[in-house]
């Protein structure tokens, strides 16, 4: 039976997860999902005057931190639930997630993405046997919910579900645990953040082990969907309309559940440019021989574009995820060819 409290969210009641269900879900999980690593440089943190960690969910099973919702989330699927099978909107990642676990753990997927999703995620969700229905952002939701009325299945979006979000706070739990073995108090967790599945996840996940530490949310400029509900006081939808290279943070919908978790908690937002996330990328292969897309860099890109400032503190960036298109990946890189090794002009940033 699981724990739940419960927000008024305008006019309807939602249940919204505790730190008991990241727990269960961790144990849910645990044969599934990895324990990825949490790593820091020597070299950055002489240059940025603090300790930088990167949690490199990157290195997760599928490539992004969404499996740990979806596992969570099919696990907990009922005889008839599973026979049904389910259907998930994704721009890629969550998609993924979800044709990968179910596969595995024995149902069938549709994954509705819109017709700007990077060839590589829509590749992977079809090798893993899910069928994919193409359409534009605008279309997104309604599409799926459409199809998962007409087929009879279950509709599992990719941050505005109980289960999703608990399976996103054990993010929050193996930071705590890991930088409690290697005795460092965490300061700040920064969160790649679209519609705030990991954002509400590790405030959920910190809340027992690590309650001093702060979260804060990362968005891409021009979808600041996070930063205008909170300044709003509720959840604000975008408009299609902008473009970014963090095509995984690029979503219009505000998800209710993670706001209204977020929303007495988080400590703040941070925007940053697509420029700063190539940075980051390039950053993150340089010093940590991580390959990340670009929404997966945007917490790296908010500390090294000195968005944050790390001085005497210990704070970690989530690496949120991988799957990136290589062109895009080789031209991000081959632009660092103009520096000298070893030169990220750090030095200059913040003297500057």
């Amino acid at each position: 039976m699981r724990e739940a409290i419960s927000a008024m969210s305008d006019t309807t009641m939602v249940a919204l997860p505790t730190i008991d269900d990241v727990k269960i879900a961790a144990r849910r999980i645990a044969a599934i999902a990895i324990e990825t690593p949490l790593i820091e440089s020597p070299y950055l943190n002489r240059h940025l005057g603090g300790r930088l960690f990167v949690k490199a969910e990157n290195l997760q099973v599928t490539g992004s931190f969404k499996l740990r919702g979806a596992a969570n989330r099919i696990a907990s699927l009922s005889a008839d639930e599973m026979a049904r099978g389910v259907i998930a909107r994704s721009s890629g990642n969550h998609g993924l997630a979800m044709a990968y676990c179910a596969s595995l753990m024995g149902t069938s997927a549709v994954v509705v993405a819109p017709d700007t999703a990077p060839a590589t995620k829509v590749a992977r969700i079809e090798a893993c046997g899910a069928r994919i229905v193409q359409v534009p952002m605008a279309r997104l939701s309604d599409t799926a919910i459409d199809l998962a009325r007409r087929e009879n299945r279950v509709y599992v979006p990719p941050a505005d579900d109980f289960w999703v979000v608990a399976g996103a706070g054990t993010v929050g739990i193996e930071i705590a645990a890991q930088a409690a073995r290697a005795g460092v108090v965490i300061d700040v967790v920064l969160t790649c953040c679209s519609g705030g599945g990991l954002t509400a996840g590790c405030l959920l996940g910190l809340s027992d082990a690590s309650p001093a530490t702060q979260v804060q949310a990362v968005e891409p400029v021009g979808f600041e969907k996070m930063g205008a509900s909170l300044a709003a006081g509720r959840r604000i939808d975008l408009k299609p309309s902008g473009v970014s290279i963090c095509d995984a943070l690029t979503g219009v919908y505000m998800a209710e559940i993670p706001f209204e978790i977020v929303r007495p908690r988080l400590a703040g937002t941070i925007a940053v440019t697509d420029d700063e996330v190539r940075e980051a990328m390039r950053i993150a292969f340089s010093e940590f021989g991580l390959a990340i897309e670009p929404g997966g860099a945007v917490a790296l890109a908010a500390v090294l574009a000195g968005r944050l400032k790390l001085e005497g503190r210990a704070v970690v960036a989530t690496i949120s995820g991988r799957n990136v298109d290589l062109p895009l990946a080789a031209s991000v890189l081959a632009e660092a060819n103009d520096l000298r090794p070893g030169d990220h002009g750090l030095s200059a940033r913040r003297h500057a």
